[in-house]
């Protein structure tokens, strides 16, 4: 059996280093990755360390800015899809660079955002990763802008993802993907199929991600020559309940659409049921479509024709440019695209 020294029967340093037979600096050092260390005396160590269960200690090491590097991914819900296969790319690309994530959910508040960023900043975190669309104000930029000076005087980085860029000179790196585009191109698609009246669930009438993508409705319908009616434009959040609760709305309002285009996967999938709700089926009645192709939307039946967004490769690359960003190179701004996946939910309009 194993002797654990130290509180509660938890092994230390000592332990650790007895069992590689090495010093204790010396599991100090293949810990924090800070010198080098032959390879097989890092596997000795590594070994005694999972052997031992050192594991809770060093990442309290860690996040006391005494172990492994760390980086920071901030978003305002931890349970929205799409944000956690970007939370999933974030995860897996800092642990491949040796880095250690930390996540923090806002829920909307700004100051606690702000707290956990200068608890970043005063832990000498490599990077802290903003994630999602927000109110694009004076107020926005200044806050932002003030986070990443006080970041990178600390020799940090702040990377917006997803999230509106500041003006020229603030020390971010911004990662983006063609929101506006994939709207535009899906409504495209919707409306080449032969509709006229399309019902657009959209979301926060402030919120960037949600007006970049109205924006794209719009666009589509002027290309085409045709001015969308206002009435049809309904403003909600990025949920399932919003979904189902405009589509109510919709259809007791009496409202005349053939098609409906939904800001995303999830407002699409409450919309899906009050349509069932109401006797409707998809895409004989009314045709629909999402946005962000998370992993249900091909589980819906009919299966939902939406736009894909690479949410890991956003992840993945947030966090690569940010660590691997050579000290005094131009601020960097990156365009993913989006592109449109057809499946079963849109058709022609029903004949009448």
């Amino acid at each position: 059996m194993t002797r654990k020294s130290g509180d509660a029967g938890r092994s230390t340093i000592r332990d650790v280093a007895a069992r590689a037979g090495v010093s204790a600096s010396t599991v100090s050092r293949v810990l924090g990755g800070e010198y080098p260390v032959s390879a097989a005396t890092r596997g000795r160590v590594m070994r005694a360390v999972r052997e031992l269960d050192y594991v809770a200690d060093a990442r309290a090491k860690a996040i006391a800015g005494a172990g492994t590097p760390t980086l920071a991914f901030v978003l305002e819900d931890i349970t929205g899809p799409s944000f956690a296969h970007m939370a999933h790319g974030v995860e897996r690309e800092a642990t491949r660079l040796g880095h250690l994530c930390l996540v923090c959910s806002t829920e909307g508040d700004v100051r606690h955002e702000l707290e956990f960023v200068e608890m970043m900043r005063a832990q000498r975190a490599a990077a802290v990763i903003l994630v999602g669309g927000t109110a694009d104000t004076p107020e926005y930029r200044e806050r932002t802008h003030r986070m990443a000076d006080s970041l990178a005087s600390a020799g940090s980085r702040l990377v917006l993802c997803g999230r509106p860029p500041l003006d020229p000179g603030a020390p971010v790196t911004v990662i983006e993907y063609d929101n506006e585009g994939g709207a535009y191109t899906l409504v495209a698609h919707v409306l080449a199929q032969g509709h006229r009246r399309v019902l657009y669930l959209g979301g926060r009438a402030d919120h960037t991600t949600a007006l970049g993508r109205e924006r794209g409705y719009v666009a589509a319908h002027r290309a085409r020559g045709l001015d969308p009616d206002p009435s049809l434009v309904l403003h909600g959040d990025f949920t399932r309940d919003a979904g189902h609760r405009l589509m109510q709305q919709a259809l007791k309002d009496g409202l005349q659409f053939s098609a409906v285009v939904a800001a995303t996967d999830m407002v699409a999938a409450g919309a899906l049921t009050a349509l069932h709700e109401a006797g409707l089926t998809v895409p004989d009645d009314v045709s629909l479509a999402g946005y962000d192709d998370i992993p249900f939307a091909r589980d819906l039946h009919p299966a939902l024709t939406t736009v894909h967004v690479p949410y890991e490769e956003l992840g993945r690359l947030a966090v690569r440019t940010a660590l691997e960003r050579t000290p005094g190179a131009p601020d960097e701004h990156l365009l993913l695209g989006t592109h449109v996946v057809v499946r079963g939910s849109v058709g022609p309009p029903r004949a009448r």
